[in-house]
């Protein structure tokens, strides 16, 4: 579990977060959701310690991250695990090799074991036949199952995600959703994904929060959504009409 308790962080006297209280839990996708500029990237980067917020405390399971000195840092962060936007994966790398990174960083383990963890996860992903191609001779979902495998490699229990589905096509964006719903769960991780994909939110948004100008502005889960008063999350959930007539629906279904 993960809990932020009175967050504020600031660039140049600007208030980028501003009291922020969340608890994301274990064993569930928890989502941040937001408008560009909302400030939950911000938000991701402080709970990821890539920034320091100037007040406020974080808890990993009780475990105030805020207050570590860097030896006790660096350890937390070998329980995490990171899925970049973008896949983040060495070009110059097999497929294999990618997985293996941050084992052969920080695992102390034979290479045979390195290399048989690194294989599982692989096939984890339905990708064990593709661990001597290069991210260039694979396409760009198998590149993101990838950065899952080697995400997981080190058996963390905390995922981050950042806009795990950017640049890929629905069905494939359902495919990923679906593939870190079932590993949250199968490992009991806290599991923070950044999206603006509704599709997602719709989809495995077991715990969300919507971060509007800096602010916590909603919490809730995905069937809160869809009987929420709040304006700012109705605009920005239901901007699209497919989405607008899916609330009609639900609507109508829970007055029925």
């Amino acid at each position: 579990m993960i809990e932020l308790k009175g967050l504020w962080k600031s660039f140049e006297d600007k208030n980028v977060l501003e009291d922020i209280n969340a608890t994301f839990e274990n064993g569930k996708t928890n989502l941040i959701i937001g408008q560009s500029g909302s400030g939950k990237t911000v938000l991701m980067k402080c709970i990821v310690g890539l920034l320091t917020p100037e007040r406020g405390s974080l808890l990993y399971d009780k475990r105030d991250f805020l207050a570590m000195g860097k030896k006790e840092k660096k350890a937390l962060r070998r329980e995490m695990g990171m899925i970049f936007q973008s896949a983040a994966l060495f070009d110059s790398m097999t497929v294999l090799d990618n997985v293996m990174f941050p084992l052969n960083m920080f695992s102390n383990d034979t290479l045979r074991d390195r290399t048989k963890r690194a294989m599982f996860c692989l096939d984890r992903v339905n990708l064990a036949e593709a661990k001597d191609k290069h991210p260039g001779e694979i396409s760009g979902g198998m590149q993101k199952r990838v950065a899952i495998a080697r995400a997981i490699a080190l058996k963390p229990q905390y995922l981050f995600c950042d806009e795990p589905n950017s640049g890929l096509d629905p069905k494939t964006s359902l495919v990923i959703d679906a593939l870190i719903h079932d590993i949250t769960c199968e490992y009991n991780m806290t599991t923070l994904i950044n999206t603006h994909d509704m599709n997602s939110v719709m989809g495995i948004g077991e715990k969300i929060i919507y971060i509007y100008e800096g602010h916590k502005e909603w919490e809730g889960r995905k069937d809160d959504i869809f009987t929420s008063n709040n304006k700012r999350l109705n605009d920005f959930i239901f901007a699209s009409d497919l989405f607008r007539k899916v609330k009609e629906v639900e609507v109508q279904n829970l007055e029925g």
